[in-house]
Protein backbone atom coordinates (compact mmCIF):
# COMPACT_ATOMS: atom_id res chain seq x y z
CA UNK A 1 0.00 0.00 0.00
CA UNK A 2 1.04 3.82 -0.60
CA UNK A 3 1.94 5.39 2.07
CA UNK A 4 1.28 9.00 3.60
CA UNK A 5 3.29 11.55 5.69
CA UNK A 6 2.40 14.49 6.46
CA UNK A 7 2.68 16.42 9.64
CA UNK A 8 1.66 20.24 11.88
CA UNK A 9 3.74 22.37 13.98
CA UNK A 10 2.72 22.44 17.69
CA UNK A 11 2.64 26.06 17.64
CA UNK A 12 -0.79 26.71 19.57
CA UNK A 13 -4.23 27.69 18.44
CA UNK A 14 -5.15 25.53 15.83
CA UNK A 15 -8.06 26.85 14.15
CA UNK A 16 -10.78 26.49 11.32
CA UNK A 17 -8.62 26.94 8.44
CA UNK A 18 -5.84 24.20 9.39
CA UNK A 19 -8.79 21.81 10.07
CA UNK A 20 -10.52 22.45 6.12
CA UNK A 21 -6.82 23.05 4.67
CA UNK A 22 -5.23 19.96 6.46
CA UNK A 23 -6.43 17.62 9.13
CA UNK A 24 -10.02 17.45 7.56
CA UNK A 25 -8.28 15.64 3.86
CA UNK A 26 -5.80 13.55 6.54
CA UNK A 27 -9.20 11.62 7.91
CA UNK A 28 -10.46 11.10 4.55
CA UNK A 29 -6.97 9.79 3.17
CA UNK A 30 -7.30 6.90 5.94
CA UNK A 31 -9.51 4.72 3.93
CA UNK A 32 -6.79 4.38 1.00
CA UNK A 33 -3.42 5.02 2.59
CA UNK A 34 -1.05 3.96 5.07
CA UNK A 35 -0.64 7.15 6.92
CA UNK A 36 2.05 8.66 9.60
CA UNK A 37 0.66 12.05 10.92
CA UNK A 38 3.25 13.68 13.12
CA UNK A 39 3.41 16.39 15.25
CA UNK A 40 6.61 18.48 14.06
CA UNK A 41 8.02 19.90 17.28
CA UNK A 42 11.44 19.51 16.00
CA UNK A 43 10.54 22.06 13.00
CA UNK A 44 8.85 24.09 15.82
CA UNK A 45 11.95 25.22 17.49
CA UNK A 46 13.84 26.74 14.51
CA UNK A 47 12.36 30.04 16.11
CA UNK A 48 12.19 30.24 19.92
CA UNK A 49 9.30 28.51 21.71
CA UNK A 50 8.39 28.58 25.39
CA UNK A 51 9.16 25.11 26.39
CA UNK A 52 5.90 25.03 28.32
CA UNK A 53 3.98 26.19 25.81
CA UNK A 54 5.59 23.34 23.48
CA UNK A 55 4.41 20.50 25.42
CA UNK A 56 0.93 21.50 25.59
CA UNK A 57 1.11 23.05 22.19
CA UNK A 58 1.75 19.41 21.44
CA UNK A 59 -1.18 17.85 22.95
CA UNK A 60 -3.42 20.41 21.37
CA UNK A 61 -2.38 19.48 18.09
CA UNK A 62 -3.02 15.75 18.89
CA UNK A 63 -5.54 15.81 20.74
CA UNK A 64 -7.35 17.69 17.29
CA UNK A 65 -6.06 14.67 15.28
CA UNK A 66 -8.27 12.48 17.34
CA UNK A 67 -10.85 14.68 17.54
CA UNK A 68 -11.12 15.42 14.58
CA UNK A 69 -11.35 11.33 13.53
CA UNK A 70 -7.88 9.84 13.30
CA UNK A 71 -7.64 6.33 14.61
CA UNK A 72 -4.41 6.01 16.03
CA UNK A 73 -5.03 2.49 16.45
CA UNK A 74 -4.80 1.62 12.74
CA UNK A 75 -2.78 4.45 11.55
CA UNK A 76 0.32 6.31 13.61
CA UNK A 77 -0.05 9.53 15.39
CA UNK A 78 3.42 10.33 17.26
CA UNK A 79 5.66 13.61 17.63
CA UNK A 80 8.42 14.14 15.87
CA UNK A 81 11.25 14.06 18.83
CA UNK A 82 10.33 10.91 19.89
CA UNK A 83 11.88 9.37 17.25
CA UNK A 84 15.70 9.86 16.98
CA UNK A 85 15.85 8.77 13.02
CA UNK A 86 14.41 12.03 11.91
CA UNK A 87 17.39 13.76 13.24
CA UNK A 88 20.10 11.34 11.95
CA UNK A 89 18.99 11.22 8.58
CA UNK A 90 18.45 15.23 8.24
CA UNK A 91 22.36 15.27 9.05
CA UNK A 92 22.83 13.06 6.14
CA UNK A 93 20.45 14.95 3.75
CA UNK A 94 22.19 18.04 4.80
CA UNK A 95 25.00 16.55 3.31
CA UNK A 96 23.87 15.81 0.57
CA UNK A 97 21.29 19.10 -0.27
CA UNK A 98 23.41 21.81 -1.90
CA UNK A 99 23.60 25.45 -0.69
CA UNK A 100 22.15 27.06 -3.74
CA UNK A 101 18.73 24.16 -3.59
CA UNK A 102 17.95 25.81 -0.05
CA UNK A 103 18.89 29.62 -1.07
CA UNK A 104 16.00 28.99 -3.45
CA UNK A 105 13.51 28.08 -0.94
CA UNK A 106 11.18 31.08 -0.45
CA UNK A 107 9.83 29.84 2.69
CA UNK A 108 12.96 31.18 4.48
CA UNK A 109 12.98 34.21 2.82
CA UNK A 110 9.82 35.31 4.10
CA UNK A 111 10.27 33.71 7.75
CA UNK A 112 13.63 35.00 8.26
CA UNK A 113 12.73 38.50 6.76
CA UNK A 114 15.01 41.49 6.47
CA UNK A 115 16.84 40.40 9.61
CA UNK A 116 18.44 36.86 7.60
CA UNK A 117 21.42 37.17 9.79
CA UNK A 118 20.00 36.64 13.16
CA UNK A 119 17.62 33.51 11.86
CA UNK A 120 18.40 30.67 13.37
CA UNK A 121 20.54 27.52 11.24
CA UNK A 122 17.51 25.39 11.80
CA UNK A 123 15.23 27.66 10.01
CA UNK A 124 17.77 27.64 6.92
CA UNK A 125 17.72 23.90 6.99
CA UNK A 126 14.33 22.97 7.31
CA UNK A 127 13.64 21.81 4.30
CA UNK A 128 16.58 18.81 4.94
CA UNK A 129 14.65 17.97 8.26
CA UNK A 130 11.43 18.20 5.86
CA UNK A 131 12.97 15.58 3.95
CA UNK A 132 14.01 13.59 6.26
CA UNK A 133 10.59 13.34 7.77
CA UNK A 134 9.21 11.72 4.48
CA UNK A 135 12.22 9.54 3.32
CA UNK A 136 12.87 8.11 7.03
CA UNK A 137 9.46 5.90 6.20
CA UNK A 138 9.95 5.69 1.90
CA UNK A 139 6.73 7.72 2.14
CA UNK A 140 5.07 7.83 -1.50
CA UNK A 141 2.49 10.99 -1.17
CA UNK A 142 2.29 13.55 1.11
CA UNK A 143 -0.65 15.96 1.35
CA UNK A 144 0.96 19.69 1.68
CA UNK A 145 -0.93 23.34 0.86
CA UNK A 146 0.50 24.93 -2.07
CA UNK A 147 3.12 26.97 -0.06
CA UNK A 148 4.97 23.67 0.77
CA UNK A 149 5.31 22.07 -2.86
CA UNK A 150 8.98 23.78 -2.96
CA UNK A 151 9.64 21.86 -0.06
CA UNK A 152 8.30 18.45 -1.62
CA UNK A 153 10.31 18.89 -4.78
CA UNK A 154 13.38 19.53 -2.72
CA UNK A 155 12.88 16.00 -0.84
CA UNK A 156 12.42 14.32 -4.46
CA UNK A 157 16.10 16.28 -5.71
CA UNK A 158 17.37 15.21 -2.75
CA UNK A 159 16.17 11.58 -2.79
CA UNK A 160 17.28 11.28 -6.15
CA UNK A 161 20.75 13.01 -5.55
CA UNK A 162 20.98 10.31 -2.88
CA UNK A 163 20.34 7.54 -5.43
CA UNK A 164 22.77 8.60 -7.85
CA UNK A 165 25.62 9.26 -5.81
CA UNK A 166 25.20 6.16 -3.87
CA UNK A 167 24.65 4.06 -6.96
CA UNK A 168 21.24 2.56 -5.42
CA UNK A 169 17.66 2.79 -6.23
CA UNK A 170 16.79 3.31 -2.15
CA UNK A 171 14.77 6.09 -2.01
CA UNK A 172 10.90 6.49 -3.31
CA UNK A 173 11.04 9.96 -5.08
CA UNK A 174 7.55 10.89 -2.88
CA UNK A 175 4.48 12.80 -4.85
CA UNK A 176 2.58 15.82 -3.36
CA UNK A 177 -0.92 15.66 -3.02
CA UNK A 178 -2.65 18.92 -3.23
CA UNK A 179 -6.38 18.98 -2.97
CA UNK A 180 -7.33 20.74 -5.61
CA UNK A 181 -8.76 24.65 -4.88
CA UNK A 182 -7.56 25.06 -1.30
CA UNK A 183 -10.60 26.88 0.81
CA UNK A 184 -9.72 30.56 1.55
CA UNK A 185 -10.21 30.81 5.04
CA UNK A 186 -10.70 34.24 6.00
CA UNK A 187 -10.81 36.50 8.51
CA UNK A 188 -14.53 36.66 10.37
CA UNK A 189 -13.92 40.38 10.96
CA UNK A 190 -12.32 41.31 8.02
CA UNK A 191 -12.79 39.23 4.57
CA UNK A 192 -9.73 40.57 2.98
CA UNK A 193 -7.32 39.09 5.64
CA UNK A 194 -6.80 35.33 6.14
CA UNK A 195 -8.23 33.61 9.55
CA UNK A 196 -5.08 33.23 11.70
CA UNK A 197 -3.83 32.46 15.15
CA UNK A 198 -2.35 36.11 15.34
CA UNK A 199 -5.31 38.17 15.43
CA UNK A 200 -5.81 39.95 18.20
CA UNK A 201 -9.60 39.67 17.91
CA UNK A 202 -10.96 35.76 19.05
CA UNK A 203 -14.04 36.81 17.13
CA UNK A 204 -11.76 36.83 14.15
CA UNK A 205 -11.46 32.98 14.09
CA UNK A 206 -13.37 29.63 15.25
CA UNK A 207 -10.62 27.70 17.08
CA UNK A 208 -10.70 24.24 16.54
CA UNK A 209 -11.20 24.02 20.86
CA UNK A 210 -13.81 26.12 20.78
CA UNK A 211 -17.10 24.41 21.82
CA UNK A 212 -20.48 24.64 20.06
CA UNK A 213 -21.68 27.35 22.36
CA UNK A 214 -18.15 29.58 21.26
CA UNK A 215 -18.91 28.50 17.09
CA UNK A 216 -22.73 29.71 17.32
CA UNK A 217 -21.74 33.05 18.86
CA UNK A 218 -18.64 33.52 16.69
CA UNK A 219 -21.45 32.68 13.43
CA UNK A 220 -23.85 35.12 14.71
CA UNK A 221 -21.46 38.03 14.87
CA UNK A 222 -18.81 37.31 12.13
CA UNK A 223 -19.31 40.36 9.74
CA UNK A 224 -22.06 40.39 6.72
CA UNK A 225 -22.81 42.97 4.48
CA UNK A 226 -26.70 44.43 3.76
CA UNK A 227 -27.38 42.89 0.58
CA UNK A 228 -29.03 39.32 -0.54
CA UNK A 229 -26.76 36.38 -1.09
CA UNK A 230 -25.20 36.44 -4.62
CA UNK A 231 -25.64 33.32 -7.15
CA UNK A 232 -23.82 30.96 -9.54
CA UNK A 233 -23.12 34.25 -11.75
CA UNK A 234 -20.52 35.18 -9.37
CA UNK A 235 -18.25 32.07 -10.10
CA UNK A 236 -15.81 31.66 -13.39
CA UNK A 237 -15.78 28.73 -15.57
CA UNK A 238 -13.38 26.62 -13.24
CA UNK A 239 -15.90 27.58 -10.53
CA UNK A 240 -13.64 29.99 -8.72
CA UNK A 241 -15.22 33.43 -7.42
CA UNK A 242 -14.65 36.31 -10.02
CA UNK A 243 -12.02 38.31 -8.69
CA UNK A 244 -14.30 41.91 -8.69
CA UNK A 245 -16.68 40.02 -7.03
CA UNK A 246 -14.94 38.36 -4.48
CA UNK A 247 -13.11 42.06 -4.05
CA UNK A 248 -16.53 43.65 -3.64
CA UNK A 249 -18.04 41.22 -1.30
CA UNK A 250 -15.07 39.32 0.67
CA UNK A 251 -16.83 38.33 3.98
CA UNK A 252 -20.12 36.76 1.85
CA UNK A 253 -17.81 34.73 0.10
CA UNK A 254 -16.01 33.55 2.94
CA UNK A 255 -19.07 32.11 4.56
CA UNK A 256 -20.48 30.73 1.27
CA UNK A 257 -17.04 29.01 0.69
CA UNK A 258 -16.81 27.73 4.71
CA UNK A 259 -20.07 26.37 4.28
CA UNK A 260 -19.42 24.47 1.15
CA UNK A 261 -16.32 23.18 2.65
CA UNK A 262 -18.03 21.63 5.72
CA UNK A 263 -21.00 20.18 4.07
CA UNK A 264 -18.77 19.15 0.85
CA UNK A 265 -20.59 20.61 -1.51
CA UNK A 266 -19.15 22.75 -4.38
CA UNK A 267 -19.33 26.27 -4.34
CA UNK A 268 -21.63 26.49 -7.07
CA UNK A 269 -24.24 24.22 -6.05
CA UNK A 270 -24.41 26.59 -2.07
CA UNK A 271 -24.93 29.70 -4.25
CA UNK A 272 -27.38 27.94 -6.31
CA UNK A 273 -29.24 27.08 -2.89
CA UNK A 274 -28.88 30.47 -1.22
CA UNK A 275 -29.27 32.76 -3.97
CA UNK A 276 -31.42 36.10 -3.05
CA UNK A 277 -31.30 35.11 0.36
CA UNK A 278 -30.65 37.48 3.74
CA UNK A 279 -27.84 36.53 5.34
CA UNK A 280 -30.04 35.87 8.65
CA UNK A 281 -31.16 32.76 7.15
CA UNK A 282 -28.05 31.43 5.62
CA UNK A 283 -26.11 32.24 9.15
CA UNK A 284 -28.82 29.89 10.81
CA UNK A 285 -28.07 27.26 8.13
CA UNK A 286 -24.10 27.69 9.13
CA UNK A 287 -24.44 27.61 12.91
CA UNK A 288 -26.14 24.16 13.05
CA UNK A 289 -23.63 23.27 10.52
CA UNK A 290 -20.73 24.40 11.97
CA UNK A 291 -21.53 23.45 15.87
CA UNK A 292 -22.12 19.56 14.15
CA UNK A 293 -18.40 19.81 13.12
CA UNK A 294 -16.28 22.18 14.58
CA UNK A 295 -18.50 21.93 17.78
CA UNK A 296 -17.83 18.76 18.33
CA UNK A 297 -14.57 18.33 17.79
CA UNK A 298 -14.14 21.17 20.46
CA UNK A 299 -15.79 19.08 22.55
CA UNK A 300 -14.49 15.95 22.13
CA UNK A 301 -10.60 18.05 22.45
CA UNK A 302 -11.95 19.65 25.47
CA UNK A 303 -12.19 16.41 27.18
CA UNK A 304 -9.21 15.00 25.55
CA UNK A 305 -7.20 17.85 26.86
CA UNK A 306 -8.28 16.96 30.65
CA UNK A 307 -6.74 13.73 30.72
CA UNK A 308 -2.90 14.21 29.66
CA UNK A 309 -1.48 10.96 30.10
CA UNK A 310 -4.04 9.63 27.87
CA UNK A 311 -2.88 12.07 25.03
CA UNK A 312 0.57 10.80 25.85
CA UNK A 313 0.25 6.86 25.99
CA UNK A 314 -0.98 7.99 22.31
CA UNK A 315 2.04 9.78 21.23
CA UNK A 316 4.26 7.22 23.03
CA UNK A 317 2.67 4.04 21.13
CA UNK A 318 2.66 6.23 17.97
CA UNK A 319 6.66 6.45 18.57
CA UNK A 320 7.38 2.81 19.18
CA UNK A 321 5.78 2.52 16.04
CA UNK A 322 7.58 4.97 13.88
CA UNK A 323 10.60 3.59 15.25
CA UNK A 324 9.92 0.03 13.87
CA UNK A 325 9.30 1.34 10.54
CA UNK A 326 11.75 3.89 10.31
CA UNK A 327 15.43 2.85 12.21
CA UNK A 328 15.59 -0.20 9.40
CA UNK A 329 15.31 2.46 6.62
CA UNK A 330 17.78 5.07 8.64
CA UNK A 331 20.21 2.22 9.63
CA UNK A 332 20.32 1.23 5.55
CA UNK A 333 21.27 4.81 4.35
CA UNK A 334 24.10 4.73 7.56
CA UNK A 335 25.23 1.70 5.79
CA UNK A 336 25.49 2.97 2.32
CA UNK A 337 26.85 6.32 3.32
CA UNK A 338 30.17 3.83 5.06
CA UNK A 339 29.23 4.33 8.63
CA UNK A 340 30.37 1.42 10.92
CA UNK A 341 28.41 -0.13 12.88
CA UNK A 342 30.30 -2.86 14.75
Amino acid sequence: MNRIFSGVQPTGNLHLGNYLGAIRNWVKLQQSYECLYCIVDMHAITVWQEPAELRKSTREVAAAFLASGIDATKHVVFNQSQVSGHARLAWILNCVARLGWLNRMTQFKEKAGRDRENASVGLYAYPCLMAADILAYKATHVPVGEDQKQHIELARDIAQKFNNDFGVEFFPLPEPQIFGTATRVMSLRDGTGKMSKSDPSDYSRINMTDDADAVALKIRRAKTDSDPLPGPDALDAKGDVLAERWTARPEAFNLLGIYAALSDKKLADVLAEFEGQPFSKFKERLTELSVATVGRIGNEMKRLMADPGEIDRVLRNGAERARAMSDPIVRQVEDIVGFLHP
